[in-house]
């Protein structure tokens, strides 16, 4: 049976991946009595008088909401919420293995940004933390922005962020053993979407150097027509030499690339024109060029989204630690400086010792990982005065 053939078995075997479990049972007239009436309505009235004891007296303390519209699903596209849901039932497994955070998958049939904005408003007090996933570009930097605006709770769209910092991280630890220089990178991300968008911000915000985006017409330069409110927005803080061209002409003379695109973008000459590259074609299933053909035209270092290949740049190293470490202090947000300290934190779990061209980031199956992530999460919302509680 193919992996495919074997997960629907699976899927069919289970009909769903997570479940509801009681944290106390209830097997006598006592127990019924704590837990439900009468004697539930005093953390109620405690509620009612002081908002702040919800996270203490119910769940919502550890519990975040993973919400799409399914638009943005995999490599699938705009599948539809129902669709979407075993994927956002899978993110909910990852959330407790890894990170020991409950959540619950919520899918949107709507593709109205401000019905979605409103339903995850209206539905918010339930949660400590949203996490966005799978809703396609451009929608999703607006839909997260009006969020982030209104709600009290950290609010995170994984495929941008998420992405980013595990990009980042594995850029910071590819860069040492290639012996190139921060802020002296030539960086070329092939994908203007979403994730792509996300990627540049950050790699700009931690100083690796410059940054071209492209997308399917080539560079995104200033002042190009026909682009979208993230592309012209990056387009002024990135390519600051202004190029022109096609994803051939960024890629010569290139530190870095990126892929988050499509399958077979990259060709072994696009990669022999660089300057000692760095590849990282993380398009799945099938990437931008495969890694032995990439090495084989001269990569130094390549990582995919994959599994079955060394460096595996996989969101599961980010988004459980992330949630776990805002949780833990009730941040009010996710900020910048939270998203650079993780990928710190994550490429120093490789030892200088243990660092070479084929282990540059954790197993996607280290779980020590979202410890990492979280302290360093907690730790900077405390600096920047937005935790509201100390950690225990």
């Amino acid at each position: 049976m193919s992996i495919e053939e074997k997960a629907l078995k699976l899927h069919y075997e289970m009909q769903g991946k997570i479940e509801v479990v009681s944290r106390k049972e209830v097997t006598t007239r006592e127990d019924l009595s704590l837990l439900y009436t009468p004697g539930v309505a005093e953390p109620c009235r405690v509620i009612e008088k002081n908002y702040e004891e919800s996270f203490r007296l119910t769940r919502r303390s550890n519990l975040v909401a993973v919400v799409t519209d399914g638009t943005a699903v995999l490599g699938l596209g705009d599948i539809g919420p129902a669709a979407g849901m075993p994927v956002m039932e899978g993110k909910c497994v990852l959330f407790k293995e890894f990170g020991g955070v409950d959540a619950f998958p919520l899918c949107i049939d709507s593709k109205d940004v401000d019905t979605i904005v409103n339903t995850i408003y209206l539905i918010s007090k339930s949660f400590g933390g949203i996490n966005l996933e799978d809703i396609s570009a451009p929608r999703c930097f607006e839909i997260e922005r009006k969020l982030k605006e209104i709600c009290d709770i950290p609010v995170f769209h994984d495929d941008q962020h998420g992405t980013a910092i595990v990009v980042a991280s594995a850029m910071l630890n590819a860069m040492k053993v290639v012996g190139k220089k921060m802020g002296e990178m030539k960086i070329v991300i092939n994908g203007a979407g979403a994730a792509g968008i996300a990627i540049g911000k950050l790699l700009i915000s931690m100083g690796f150097g410059n940054i071209v985006m492209c997308d399917i017409n080539g560079i995104i330069c200033e002042g190009d027509s026909d682009l979208n409110a993230g592309q012209e927005e990056i387009s002024h803080i990135s390519n600051i030499h202004k190029e022109k061209g096609k994803l051939a002409d960024a890629m010569r003379g290139a530190d870095a690339f990126v892929g988050v695109s499509r399958p077979n973008m990259v060709t072994k000459e696009m990669v022999a024109s660089m300057n000692q590259g760095i590849v990282f074609a993380m398009a799945n299933p099938i990437p931008e060029i495969m890694p032995d053909e990439a090495l084989a035209a001269g990569a130094a270092v390549v990582g995919t989204g994959r599994s079955d290949f060394p460096n595996q740049i996989n969101n599961v190293l980010i988004f459980p630690g992330i949630f776990k470490g805002a949780l833990a202090v009730r941040a009010k947000e996710i900020t910048e400086g939270m998203k650079q300290r993780a990928a710190y934190a994550i490429a120093a779990m490789i030892p200088e010792d243990k660092l070479h061209k084929e282990n540059i980031i954790p197993s996607a199956l280290d779980k020590s990982v979202a410890d990492a992530v979280a302290k360093a999460v907690a730790d900077v919302a405390i600096e920047e005065g937005i935790a509201r509680i100390k950690p225990e």
